[in-house]
């Protein structure tokens, strides 16, 4: 992907005394009093930040916080407690700066935090006035939000329209990088890791990974449907029987290329949906009509890691059983830790694939870990997210 780079900028010393206004993902979780309860966005921000002060600009930032109604302020739409921690982060005053739209009073080594930006009325729709006046603010736009990639708002995409300048920040710029490695020039074997509970969600990613990827490893629900395409029985787990024309449509896909969509050998039951409930593991094709799979047996999570070792590239979004209990967590462990002792360039991204990351002390050895959810389902699925599309566009001379 061609686009430009907010460090090299820096670098080559184009943004000395340049109005640099960052669109940042500062939304973060906050409890009832407004207190952050969890800053690692804000944290993620800070190297952006910091590049734009050191190369001496006056810098403006901005960020969605939570779904405010556009034009109605209410306190706990404000991005004051983000502004108090940037603040101590960057070691110097952040102020808060609300009714922005029309003009920001700023001089080079300055810093500030535009008030959220979806309480600007037209920020979703992305309307043109709008971002043509967030675009006069200044000089260079940098995106640095892959969470917002996906979405083509003013603060996102309007802006970069008509900015003078629009390029990636240091986080967008290694998500787009890594995608790009990932999934435009992957080094092969590719491998993906496609769990979840519904397949109906993420059918179209699979659809679209079954015409690029050479193994598509599926788990959770969606391996269940699965199971019963190929003919076995499930019991009373869940799954999507009006799905299977569509899942057996995938495997076909799959086995066209010469690829293939590993079909669990065992499994691990339990009677009820609980922490306590106990694990039985069983060939694939003895599961009972009373028994709930919650977890891939022993023997195909070491076939599947096994695979994965062999792996050049591995995709990963979701763990493959109920990793929240003890009992079924080993399939997601066993593929956990064959990621991390792989050679493949690995990357990860989902809110429970990042949980079972941490939880088994392997971030470390992920290729790249990414921040945006939807924006990295959309990527799977084969889409060009309008952050990527503008960027790529206003790089062209």
């Amino acid at each position: 992907m061609n686009f430009l780079r907010f460090s090299d900028l820096c670098a080559q010393g184009k943004v000395a005394g340049q109005r640099v206004f960052i669109r940042a993902d500062l939304n973060v979780p906050q409890d009832a009093q407004g207190a952050i309860t969890e800053d690692t966005r804000v944290r993620a921000s800070v190297p952006c930040i910091q590049m734009a002060l050191d190369a001496g600009a006056a810098v403006m930032v901005t960020s969605h916080l939570g779904r405010p109604t556009e034009g109605a302020f209410n306190p706990a739409d404000t991005l004051a407690p983000v502004a108090e921690r940037l603040s101590a982060l960057l070691g110097r005053d952040v102020p808060l700066v609300a009714h922005w739209v029309d003009g920001v009073e700023l001089a080079p080594g300055q810093v500030v935090l535009l008030e959220n930006c979806r309480l600007n009325v037209g920020e979703k729709k992305n309307d043109e006035a709008l971002s043509r006046k967030m675009a006069a603010l200044c000089d260079i736009f940098v995106h640095d939000a892959f969470g917002t990639a996906h979405r083509a708002e003013a603060s996102t995409y309007g802006i970069a329209q008509f900015a003078k300048v629009a390029c990636a920040g240091p986080l967008l710029a290694a998500e787009m990088d890594a995608i790009a490695k990932a999934l435009l020039s992957p080094k092969r074997p590719l491998v993906a890791i496609v769990a979840g509970s519904k397949v109906s969600t993420k059918l179209s990613i699979l659809q679209s990974l079954a015409a690029n990827v050479d193994q598509l490893i599926v788990g959770g629900g969606i391996a269940n449907t699965f199971m019963l395409a190929a003919g076995l029985k499930i019991g009373k787990s869940l799954a999507e029987p009006d799905l299977l024309d569509q899942a057996k449509a995938v495997i076909a896909a799959m086995q066209a290329r010469g690829a293939a969509v590993p079909i669990p050998t065992d499994v691990v039951t339990a009677k009820t949906f609980a922490p306590d409930a106990v694990a039985a593991v069983k060939a694939a094709n003895d599961v009972a009509d009373d028994d709930l799979i919650l977890d891939i047996g022993p023997q195909t999570a070491q076939r599947l890691a096994d695979q994965l070792s062999q792996a050049g590239t591995i995709v990963w979004n979701g763990p493959v059983g109920v990793f929240e209990f003890a009992a079924f967590e080993n399939g997601t462990k066993v593929i956990a830790h064959a990621i991390a002792a792989s050679s493949a360039f690995s990357i990860a991204g989902g809110g429970d694939t990042l949980a079972a990351i941490a939880k088994y002390g392997i971030t470390s050895k992920i290729g790249y870990i990414s921040t945006g959810g939807g924006a990295f389902l959309e990527v799977l699925e084969g889409k060009t997210l309008p952050a990527f599309e503008i960027l790529m566009r206003r790089a062209k001379p």
